[in-house]
């Protein structure tokens, strides 16, 4: 039997537009998840501040406030700040509230922006009304980017805050308001753990707070399925200026939580001690993976004096040069497309995207001398079993040609702007398509992009142990999965 806040829920996603929850970047929490989220925070006394910040209709305070009325927390009373800017919630965000108002719950509706009112509030402004600092928070921020030159970014700036997405600036504010002690449980995408627009954001989070619970959705389309939202999300419990300890990782298919597993990890294992990034990663068993247990994979991409870039040629900006098919002044270019199970195929007939680009002094620059390279592509699409897929640019598939244009969907290899030695790049291309790298690459990287930024951040065998994988690679007939993970198994100890 569904609750009524539910029912309401259910009803508000059917009838909204995806016009207007793109708008305000807010998904309603449904009920299962909101019951979840409440049962992660740690019995507690005393008097319970509490936020909710983008309160919706109220799915998440209702989920606490029936934790409390149950027995779960033992508060001798609770006061509740709701904040939500969308009006057109405020009736019914009131009408799930009412019901537990009494003398020992009072719940306050704020209907401005919570961002403006959290930077005001932390700055001191003169006509800033002031906020409590919060014992308890429970947010499903909302998701939306934050434009560089926006009042957002300015705002955030006041108070030390540095980010691109509401999600993350919400998170921020909710620290930075909380009691020293305060414990905070989030919905947020999984986007923050990795990549460098999020790194002031994982700098700030992790100087002010101790991670407690993560816990992770398998399927990336059923934690707001009724919404149609693909973004891969994680639940976090933050805890304000807590001793960093065992870190709590649980893991279910999806929000019915049938299956919920969960492992202690320590912290080492969540962000890595020498990482100057501090990506979060999320290991999923309380095993080692092969990459943590291969002491052999300790080098950098700078040691063994190769890099990693992304595409230089964005094929809109270059349009006029575009050609279909090769012709007497163009050279190759490269798609995602051109490589298929590991090896070139070049040209293909009939492909939607070009495949060559003219040389001259506008498209000089943009190109690489002809060669061996290992290419990653930068986006696998959300069925694909893979994260990571690493191919070799094979020079004899572009006859003569002396240059070649790398489109901006692949990640090249190369030793600064030229070609690696033939073994090395079959080598990276073989350790890149291990099933251990695969799963590390998932542990920190919540979406379907692979950027230039996270492979260099990565760790590797040493050259010459890449150079034999690809010795060993370039004589066999075929590589099948299994023969790839066998010989890096053998090597890689």
């Amino acid at each position: 039997m569904l609750t009524e806040v539910e029912q309401t829920r259910l009803r508000l996603s059917r009838a909204t537009d995806g016009k207007k929850k793109s708008q305000f970047g807010q998904f309603l929490t449904p009920e299962r998840t909101a019951a979840f989220m409440a049962g992660l925070f740690p019995p507690d006394e005393g008097i319970c501040r509490l936020l909710d910040a983008g309160a919706g209709i109220g799915s998440l305070s209702a989920a606490f406030l029936e934790r409390w009325r149950s027995g779960g927390l033992r508060f001798q009373r609770v006061d509740l700040d709701a904040f939500e800017i969308d009006r057109h919630l405020h009736a019914e965000l009131a009408q799930t509230l009412l019901k537990y108002h009494n003398d020992r719950c009072s719940a306050t509706v704020h209907g401005e922006d919570f961002i403006h009112a959290a930077v005001d509030a932390l700055s001191g402004g003169l006509f800033a009304t002031s906020l409590p600092r919060y014992s308890h928070a429970i947010l499903n921020p909302p998701y939306r980017k934050i434009d560089s030159d926006s009042s957002y970014r300015l705002a955030l700036r006041r108070v030390g805050i540095e980010t691109v997405n509401l999600y993350s600036a919400f998170v921020a504010l909710t620290v930075a308001q909380a009691a020293p002690g305060g414990q905070i449980v989030a919905i947020i995408p999984r986007s923050f753990c990795n990549g460098p627009y999020y790194r002031p954001f994982r700098k700030f989070i992790l100087e002010r707070t101790a991670i407690r619970h993560i816990h992770l959705f398998e399927s990336r389309s059923k934690a707001f399925k009724d919404d149609d939202v693909l973004q891969e999300n994680i639940i976090i419990r933050l805890e304000q200026s807590g001793q960093q300890g065992l870190v709590t990782v649980s893991t279910s298919t999806d929000d019915t939580f049938s299956d919920l597993v969960s492992h202690e990890h320590s912290f080492d294992r969540i962000v890595f001690p020498d990482d100057s990034e501090r990506f979060i990663h999320v290991p999923t068993s309380p095993d080692k993976n092969a990459i943590e247990l291969f002491p052999a994979i300790r080098y950098m991409l700078a040691d063994l004096g190769i890099k990693v870039s992304t595409g230089p040629v964005v094929d809109f900006r270059l349009k006029e040069h575009l050609r279909e098919m090769p012709g007497p002044s163009t050279v190759p270019l490269l798609y995602p497309g051109h490589f298929v199970s590991g090896g070139t195929t070049w040209p293909i007939e009939g492909m939607k995207k070009p495949n060559a680009i003219e040389r001259n002094a506008d498209t000089e620059k943009w190109l690489y001398p002809n060669g061996f390279y290992c290419v990653v592509r930068r986006f696998s699409s959300k069925e694909e079993t893979r994260r990571v897929v690493a191919s070799v640019v094979e020079p004899g598939a572009f006859g003569d040609a002396a240059v070649l244009g790398f489109e901006n969907h692949l990640n090249v290899f190369h030793d600064s702007r030229r070609a690696l030695p033939k073994a090395l790049a079959h080598g990276l291309a073989l350790f890149l398509n291990t099933t251990a790298i695969d799963e590390a690459f998932r542990r920190f990287n919540g979406h379907t992009q692979v950027n230039a930024t996270d492979l260099t951040l990565m760790k590797y065998p040493s050259r010459d142990v890449l150079t034999q994988l690809g010795e060993w690679a370039m004589q066999q007939e075929r590589l099948t999965q299994t023969m790839i993970d066998e010989k890096f198994g053998t090597m890689a100890a």
